[in-house]
């Protein structure tokens, strides 16, 4: 399949759309068709664990303090399954919670 492959099984760590189309690797500038959320992010790693130190299983990986924005990490390898529905879900829960308590800004 050559060095490029294609990202069939991938989707969108933010919205869960289907990446199908995009060349990999991720260019650090790509992002999502449907809600354009950057996709070279921690969040949509293999190596993304919110339970690891860093965030990350990667030891050897420099820290990356905003894990929802566009990196220059080396060891970036986008992983299915990276959109997680019942946390997005639970995240609109509590944004619209604190938007209704405290007024949006």
């Amino acid at each position: 399949a050559g060095c490029s492959g294609m990202t069939e099984g991938l989707a969108c760590w933010k919205c869960g759309s289907p990446l199908s189309g995009l060349s990999l690797p991720f260019l650090r500038s790509e992002e999502c068709r449907a809600c354009r959320a950057e996709l070279h992010v921690c969040r949509m790693c293999r190596s993304w664990d919110r339970s690891r130190p860093k965030q990350c299983r990667e030891d050897d990986a420099e820290e990356v303090r905003d894990k929802e924005r566009a990196n220059f990490c080396d060891w970036f390898k986008p992983r299915p399954g990276a959109f997680d529905a019942a946390g997005a879900a639970a995240e609109t829960a509590a944004k619209s919670l604190a938007d209704s308590l405290f007024g949006k800004k």
